[in-house]
């Protein structure tokens, strides 16, 4: 199958190596993927914080690279809302079909064991998008509890948010920081040395505190965990 990466802007500035993931994790299952090196943001950023008319251009211009693909996949499922729930009302079309990384196997491939294996422990945070606009369910989960030798933990009160929102984590640092705080006790009271999640936005919020704290436990994106072998080589990221 033939499938466009749609990286996001998050991913392609801050944490490419989920972006090459993605690649490295599909292109194992057979299919072939391609890079529209022509797009940008989808917009989110400017909708949520009132720029309507920017991002009324982005979402078109989504559609103008995107467009002559069946299957797109990103590793981010804000955005794949964003494209969703938003670009319809911007650009008055439908968008192209735009998969989270987890609708994509577990929907579209019908696989949950993707033949990863990754010997930590980890537990899962489920990002607010995740929950709400996208509702994976347990899709990332079910492919967590196939990937050999991870051992996973449960995260107590996972489906509250981590405190990031986006531009609130600017606009409300100090209930930004106290909800991150509360999350940071719940990940390291598992005993992890993981935290994983679907959005790398959510999971920089995260890490940047248990970072910050010295905890020595890591966030890393699902994409990487479902990409590794356990063999060392660049899938692997320990």
């Amino acid at each position: 199958m033939r499938v466009a990466l749609f990286v996001s802007c998050v991913n392609d500035a801050l944490q490419p190596r989920t972006g090459r993931a993605v690649v490295r994790l599909l292109e194992r299952l057979g299919h072939e993927v391609v890079f529209e090196p022509a797009q940008t943001c989808c917009g989110q950023m400017h909708w949520t914080t009132g720029y309507h008319r920017e991002a009324a251009g982005l979402a078109a211009r989504f559609a103008g690279v995107f467009g002559r693909h069946e299957a797109v996949v990103t590793p981010s499922a804000s955005c794949a809302a964003t494209v969703r729930a938003v670009h319809p009302r911007l650009t008055g079309g439908a968008p192209p079909p735009v998969y989270e990384l987890t609708e994509f196997l577990v929907d579209v491939l019908g696989v949950t064991d993707v033949g990863a294996c990754y010997p930590r422990k980890v537990v899962y945070q489920p990002t607010c998008h995740s929950l709400r606009a996208t509702r994976l369910g347990d899709r990332p989960l079910r492919l967590l509890r196939a990937v050999r030798g991870l051992e996973f933990a449960e995260l107590p009160d996972a489906e509250e948010c981590c405190g990031f929102g986006g531009a609130f984590a600017l606009k409300n640092a100090d209930t930004s920081v106290a909800l991150g705080a509360d999350k940071v006790r719940h990940v390291r009271g598992t005993g992890a040395e993981v935290v994983c999640a679907v959005d790398d936005s959510c999971l920089a919020h995260i890490g940047g505190m248990l970072s910050r704290l010295r905890t020595g436990v890591r966030a890393v994106h699902l994409a990487q965990i479902l990409a590794a072998t356990g063999s060392g080589g660049e899938g692997e990221e320990w």
